[in-house]
C-alpha cells in the first residue's frame, strides 16, 4: 500500500519535472501511517503538501486535471486536489484584503454550500451575489479542515439563468454576545457586486460611491464553543431599534460612521441571545434573534458551571 502510493506520488512529481527520491516519499508515508496512525489518504495529502512547499511548486501544477472532468454537486466534494465542474449560486461575497485573491465567499447548490477562492492572477469575470453560474475546471482544496474550491487560469465561469435553490439546515444557538467584529454597523456596499467597501474601495470595481447598509457580524459564546453570526439590516433594525436612516443621521452629525458601531456595541455586548437561521460555512445567517431573559440567562450560567465541574 505504502510503496504503491509512494510510486504514484513520485511519478506525478516526475511528470511535472521534479525528481523526488522515492525513498524519501516512502519514509514519510511510513512514519505517518504506521507510527502516527494517520489515515492513508490524509498521509498522502500531507506528504504531497510537504514536497510542494519544499520545492516551491504551485499546487495547481501538481493537481492539474487529467482526463475528463466530472460534473458534481457540493455534497460530493470529499477530497482535495480533484478537478471538477459544478453549477452553483453565489450565496455570499466576503470582505477581502488579500491582493492575491480577487473574490472569496460562498457558493451553493441544493446539497449544501462551500467556500470558494478566485485568485487574482486567474483574471476571471466578477461574480455577483444571488446569481447562478456554471464553473468549469475548478479544483477542490481544504483549509482548516474544511473543503473549498479554488478558481485559477484554467477555470471557466458562465452565468446561467437557472435560479439554483440552496440547501441549508436551520440551526439554533444560544449564548452571550462576546464580540461585534469590524465591518459591522453602518457600512457601504458596491452598487455593482454588493460587496462591502473597505475605505470606499471595492475589491473588484475600485473606488465607488456605494450605497449604505446596516449589518452586525457577531460572535456568540455558549461557554463551550463560539459561533459567528451575520445579522442583516432588517434584523439589525429590529434588534437595536436603529434604522438605516437613524444610522446615517448619527454618522452625519458626528462626521464618523464608527459612532453607529459604538452605539450597537454598547447595547448588545455582554447580553444573552438565542439566534436561529441557516448555517452557511462558519456562519449562522440570523433570521430570528431573541434576548434571553435574566432568569433564563442565570439558568444557562448554572448549567455551564455544572458542565465545567
Amino acid at each position: 500500500m505504502i510503496k504503491e502510493t509512494a510510486k504514484q506520488i513520485e511519478e506525478r512529481f516526475s511528470q511535472i519535472g521534479f525528481n523526488i527520491p522515492i525513498s524519501e516519499i516512502e519514509s514519510r508515508l511510513d512514519k505517518l501511517v504506521n507510527e502516527f496512525k494517520v489515515p492513508p489518504e490524509e498521509a498522502r495529502r500531507s506528504v504531497v503538501n510537504y514536497f510542494l512547499k519544499e520545492y516551491n511548486i504551485p499546487r495547481g501544477d501538481f493537481y492539474i486535471q487529467q482526463g475528463e472532468v466530472p460534473t458534481i454537486k457540493v455534497s460530493d466534494i470529499t477530497t482535495e486536489g480533484k478537478w471538477i465542474n459544478i453549477s452553483a449560486k453565489v450565496v455570499q461575497l466576503w470582505d477581502n484584503t488579500h491582493e492575491s485573491i480577487d473574490q472569496v465567499g460562498l457558493i451553493g447548490d441544493e446539497t449544501g454550500t462551500i467556500k470558494f477562492n478566485k485568485w487574482a492572477k486567474a483574471e476571471l469575470p466578477p461574480l455577483e451575489e444571488g446569481k447562478s453560474y456554471q464553473f468549469k475546471n475548478v479544483v477542490t482544496d481544504s483549509y482548516q479542515e474544511r473543503f473549498q474550491i479554488n478558481f485559477n487560469r484554467t477555470s471557466q465561469i458562465e452565468e446561467i439563468q437557472e435560479d439554483i435553490e440552496i440547501g441549508t439546515q436551520e440551526v439554533e444557538f444560544s449564548g452571550v454576545m462576546v464580540d461585534i467584529q469590524a465591518g459591522s454597523g453602518l457600512i457601504k456596499r458596491c452598487t455593482e457586486c454588493n460587496r462591502a467597501l473597505i475605505k470606499g474601495v471595492c475589491g473588484e470595481h475600485g473606488k465607488v460611491e456605494g450605497t449604505y447598509d446596516l449589518r452586525i457580524k457577531a460572535v456568540i459564546d455558549d461557554g463551550v464553543s463560539v459561533q459567528d453570526a451575520l445579522i442583516n439590516r432588517e434584523v439589525t433594525e429590529q434588534l437595536t431599534g436603529i434604522t438605516l436612516d437613524d444610522a446615517k443621521q448619527m454618522a452625519t452629525k458626528e462626521l464618523d460612521q464608527e459612532v453607529v458601531l459604538i452605539k450597537i456595541k454598547e447595547g448588545l455586548l455582554g447580553k444573552y441571545y438565542s439566534i436561529k437561521g441557516p448555517r452557511l460555512d462558519r456562519y449562522i445567517l440570523v433570521e430570528q434573534i431573541s434576548p434571553i431573559p435574566p432568569m433564563e440567562a442565570d439558568k444557562v450560567d448554572a448549567l455551564l458551571t455544572q458542565l465545567e465541574a
